[in-house]
């Protein structure tokens, strides 16, 4: 039996309307992540494919070509720390406090120490700067970069070690994409691609695609169809790979495993030869034994098995190598079929993995390739297909489209989309400089985070993104934009956008700080910030987060809340706890003392004075429940 994998690489167009790049996520992933994939399937010569989204390889070019001048936060880190004003060094600080806790601080001393430490002097923040990077830098850099083996295990640090590694990472980034190209050149790998911005392409052919994957999804109000769009988004996407790799590309990844029958076609007509989804779209479409390749309208279409690529990306990173990997070996003995499919985030996921995921997929690729034969998704579709007669729609995620229309937020901006381009067409306006701009507007990742089922610090700086693209359009049409797009929609539904439930159990330490910032990032949250009168700063609490182990239940509460006094209620009970406050407030609660379900309320006094009480909308909790894990862009 082969193995098909598929690691599917994409970050969010962090692109703003002036060429600037906002948030440093492409490049701190492609100093860990995006050359060490290649690299380890390298090192044993597996035969792996590679899904690299437009967007993704757009940004790693503005890196290549133009170093991190583009790069809002990089430059702040290329600053003299001394010149920094108190605002950027908070926000330098905010970032290198950022990463995983356990695997990416930790098992650094000098950046456990700093991490702890509350008053910062510029030596000490730019000690932190430099170890932030490093935890970055990827098992390739750290074994084989002279400058980076030379920094590691430092006590402390200099401006000029820092600009020497700065130096240092911008002049790797360059050779990421060769070392891809190479690999596929030599036939060890397959590259998939996707549409260009990352587009949903079913709800651009067709949103009633939306309603027919869910019954219960409300459509936004005025939509049509963009299919001419969702031909465009592949045509753009073809023509990038073909100047990167120097050939066509035989598969697309579609954006989030989103396909129907439609897009089907649309790739036939592009000539594309194979796509891929999840088994549940395969089921819904009449599944015929599932460990195998299929066929509809000249297209091959490949679907993954969800257990076992759901477990590597979210499972195996709480127990050990050996383990992990055995459980996924005696999963696949089990199974009975041709080939079996594993598509899945090809660099999120590491952050959580010790060092870097590096030692788990040591293990991984040599007891797999003992076993079975690995194949890429080129040769996956040379393979014999059975053919499907029809294909439903949906995406990868419990195959359907709800995480990206539905919800209030998601169609409003769905509509404010829609309004742009019919204003575009009334006035005469569109030409092919607004039709890219539109096709920004149109991918996946502004959609993802309305709503209230993700949550982002970054949120705000999302939003923004989404609609000062739509203003653009407007004014360079020379409409004036409506007072709607300078209005956040984050938020703007009202309370029940203000809540998202947990994702997983969380084990966070009691000592009202923040110890990591991973410690509560499945926890359920509360904005109270969102959709109410008050401004940041008028109410005490600002955001609430909740959450469960096996044997207490945490409540975190952030704002203002030194010298509070704050009372936990359990169906209107008032109930003991044990907690700290300091930097925030952490509570937690010995679950043999609650309700399987309860309602809860927490009430903020000073000075004998109520303050607030909140969530400021009933929050029923339901305890002892089985969350998904959360899902990754």
């Amino acid at each position: 039996m082969k193995v098909a994998i598929l690691w599917h690489m994409h970050q969010p167009r962090y692109i703003d309307t002036e060429v600037n790049i906002i948030m440093p996520w492409v490049f701190l992933h492609a100093i860990k992540d995006y050359y060490d994939m290649p690299h380890i399937a390298d090192v044993y010569g597996a035969n792996v494919t590679f899904n690299l989204t437009p967007i993704l390889i757009e940004q790693l070019n503005i890196y290549a070509n133009k170093g991190i001048s583009k790069d809002i936060f990089l430059n702040l880190l290329k600053k003299q720390t001394s010149d920094l004003t108190d605002r950027e060094k908070q926000t330098v600080i905010r970032y290198c406090k950022s990463p995983n806790y356990n695997t990416m601080i930790k098992p650094f001393a000098l950046y456990d120490r700093l991490y702890k430490k509350n008053n910062l002097t510029d030596d000490d923040i730019v000690s932190l700067e430099v170890c932030f990077l490093l935890s970055w830098c990827g098992h390739y850099l750290r074994e084989n970069n002279e400058v980076v083996k030379g920094l590691l295990n430092r006590s402390g640090f200099s401006e000029e070690d820092k600009a020497a590694l700065l130096n240092e990472l911008e002049a790797f980034i360059p050779k990421i994409l060769p070392y891809y190209k190479k690999l596929l050149d030599d036939g060890l790998i397959s590259i998939t691609t996707t549409p260009y911005y990352h587009p949903i392409l079913p709800l651009l052919v067709d949103m009633r695609v939306a309603k027919e994957a869910n019954s219960q999804t409300i459509l936004p109000k005025n939509h049509f169809s963009l299919k001419e769009d969702a031909a465009l988004h592949i045509e753009k996407a073809k023509e990038l790979y073909l100047k990167t790799f120097s050939k066509e590309p035989n598969g697309f990844w579609p954006a989030e495993g989103g396909i129907s029958k439609d897009v089907v076609e649309l790739f036939y007509e592009h000539g594309i030869k194979y796509t891929a989804s999840d088994e549940t779209i395969l089921r819904k479409s009449g599944d015929l034994g599932h460990y195998r390749a299929y066929q509809y309208n000249g297209v091959k279409l490949f679907f993954r098995d969800t257990q076992l690529s759901n477990l590597i990306g979210f499972d195996y990173k709480y127990i050990s190598e050996d383990e992990a990997v055995s459980d996924f070996i005696r999963r696949l003995k089990e199974i009975r079929g041709e080939i079996v499919f594993v598509i899945l985030d090809g660099e999120n996921p590491w952050e959580y993995y010790k060092n870097n995921g590096w030692d788990f997929l040591n293990v991984f690729y040599k007891k797999l390739k003992d076993r079975f034969e690995l194949a890429t998704f080129d040769e996956t579709s040379a393979m014999d297909a059975i053919g499907l007669s029809d294909v439903k729609r949906g995406s990868w995620i419990f195959g359907n489209f709800n995480t990206w229309v539905g919800n209030e937020e998601k169609n409003l901006a769905w509509e404010l989309l829609f309004q742009a381009r019919k204003d575009c067409y009334r006035h005469n306006s569109f030409g092919d400089n607004l039709r890219e701009q539109f096709l920004i507007a149109e991918s996946s990742d502004w959609f993802w985070w309305y709503g209230d089922d993700h949550y982002t610090q970054f949120g705000r700086e999302f939003d923004k993104l989404f609609r000062e693209n739509l203003i653009d359009i407007y004014r360079k049409a020379n409409i004036p934009p409506p007072q709607s797009l300078f209005r956040p929609i984050a938020g703007s539904m009202g309370s029940e956008n203000r809540v998202q439930l947990p994702k997983d159990a969380i084990s966070p330490t009691i000592d009202g700080k923040v110890t990591s910032f991973f410690e509560w990032i499945d926890a359920g949250v509360v904005d109270e910030r969102v959709g109410g009168a008050m401004s940041k700063g008028q109410i005490p609490v600002e955001v609430l987060y909740f959450g469960e182990n096996d044997d207490k239940f945490f409540i975190r509460l952030d704002g203002n809340v030194k010298n509070k006094e704050l009372f936990v209620f359990i169906n209107d009970n008032k109930i003991e706890y044990n907690g700290t406050v300091n930097e925030i407030a952490e509570f937690e609660i010995e679950k043999s003392n609650l309700p399987d379900e309860f309602d809860l309320k927490i009430e903020v006094f000073e000075d004998g004075k109520l303050l607030q009480i909140l969530p400021s909308t009933p929050l029923a909790i339901q305890i002892n429940s089985v969350y998904y894990k959360n899902w990754y862009i």
